[in-house]
C-alpha cells in the first residue's frame, strides 16, 4: 500500500458555482474522514463555511500531502506550475470540458477520494518544461510549462522567422506562423489540434509541432525529453513575438532572441483511482470505438 494522506489541500475554480458546491461537500466529506483541510484562499472566500483554514497555493504544496484540484483542465495547469515544486501528490476532480487531467466525477467523487487517501491509488510523474528567454546572451526572463510552450506572433496568421536546435545541432529553419513544443501530458492538448502526435505519459519525450509551415515537407518531431531545444529568431521578424507557456504565462521575445526549452526538474505528482486507465480517458474524451452509424 502507498503513501496514506491526512493533510488536504483544496484548490476550486473562482466564481464558479459548480466548482463551490463540489469544494463544500469534499471539505465536509474529509472533515468526516477525519483529514486535516486546508484550502486555497481564493476559493475559500466565496465558500460559507465557518473557521475554514484559508491559505495561499503556496501554503498548500508546503504544509499538506494531497491537493484536490477541482475545475477543468487549465485550473490544474494553473495549479500544477506551482505545486510540482513540492512533494505533494494532485488529483483533479472534473467541472470543465474535456478533463484529461481531472479525472474524478463530480457528482461521485466520495468513493475515489476514499479509497485515494486510504493509499489505494495509481501514481505518475509528469515532467514540466523550463522555458528560457535569452537577450544577447542574457537571461530577460523565464517560467514553466505543464502542457506546452509556444513561439508565436501577436497576430493571426503572421509568419515567424526562426531557426532550431537541437542539443546545438542545427535542426531546420523554418517559416511558420510559431512552433509548438509539448510534453507527453500536452499531447492531448494544443499540439494534438496542431497534428502532433499522442505521447502517452511514461514516454520520456518532447514533440515539436509546427504551426502552418511554409513548406510542405516540415513534420512533427519527437526527441528526447533530456534534449536542450533552442530556437534562434531571425532579425527580419517584426517586433511583437510571445512564447506561451500553457496559454497561461506569456514570455514576450525580441528579433534576434534564443529560447531554450528543456526537461524541468522538478515533476507533477499526480495521482489516480486503482481503476484509472489513460487508454479509457482517451476513448471517452476523444470518442474513440463509437459506432460509425
Amino acid at each position: 500500500m502507498k503513501q496514506k494522506f491526512k493533510k488536504i489541500g483544496l484548490i476550486g475554480k473562482p466564481n464558479h458555482d459548480g466548482a463551490n458546491s463540489t469544494l463544500q461537500n469534499l471539505h465536509s466529506f474529509l472533515l468526516a474522514l477525519g483529514c486535516d483541510v486546508l484550502i486555497e484562499q481564493r476559493a475559500g472566500q466565496q465558500m460559507p463555511i465557518e473557521h475554514a483554514k484559508l491559505v495561499d497555493l503556496v501554503e498548500i504544496g508546503k504544509l499538506c500531502d494531497l491537493a484536490i484540484v477541482v475545475g477543468g483542465d487549465g485550473n490544474m495547469l494553473g495549479a500544477a506550475r506551482v505545486l510540482s515544486r513540492f512533494d505533494i501528490a494532485v488529483i483533479g476532480v472534473n467541472r470543465g470540458n474535456l478533463g484529461f487531467l481531472t479525472d474524478l466525477d463530480p457528482e461521485s467523487f466520495q468513493g475515489a477520494v476514499e479509497q485515494v487517501i486510504s493509499g489505494e491509488y495509481r501514481e505518475e510523474k509528469r515532467f514540466l518544461l523550463e522555458v528560457e528567454v535569452y537577450r544577447h546572451e542574457k537571461l530577460k526572463s523565464s517560467n514553466s510549462a505543464v502542457n506546452e510552450a509556444v513561439l508565436h506572433a501577436d497576430k493571426v496568421a503572421h509568419m515567424i522567422e526562426f531557426e532550431a536546435f537541437i542539443n546545438n545541432d542545427f535542426v531546420f529553419s523554418q517559416r511558420s506562423d510559431g512552433l509548438i513544443i509539448s510534453t507527453p501530458t500536452g499531447s492531448t492538448a494544443y499540439s494534438l489540434s496542431g497534428g502532433g502526435p499522442i505521447l502517452t505519459p511514461d514516454i520520456n519525450a518532447m514533440a515539436l509541432v509546427p504551426m502552418f509551415p511554409h513548406t510542405l515537407s516540415s513534420r512533427p518531431l519527437v526527441v528526447d525529453a533530456q534534449s536542450e531545444i533552442r530556437l534562434k529568431l531571425s532579425l527580419n521578424n517584426d517586433d511583437n513575438l510571445q512564447v506561451s507557456c500553457d496559454s497561461h504565462i506569456v514570455l514576450a521575445v525580441m528579433p534576434g532572441d534564443e529560447i531554450v526549452i528543456k526537461k524541468g526538474d522538478s515533476p507533477l505528482r499526480l495521482v489516480h483511482p486503482k481503476d484509472y486507465s489513460y487508454y479509457n480517458v482517451l476513448r471517452k474524451k476523444l470518442n474513440w470505438g463509437n459506432p460509425l452509424y
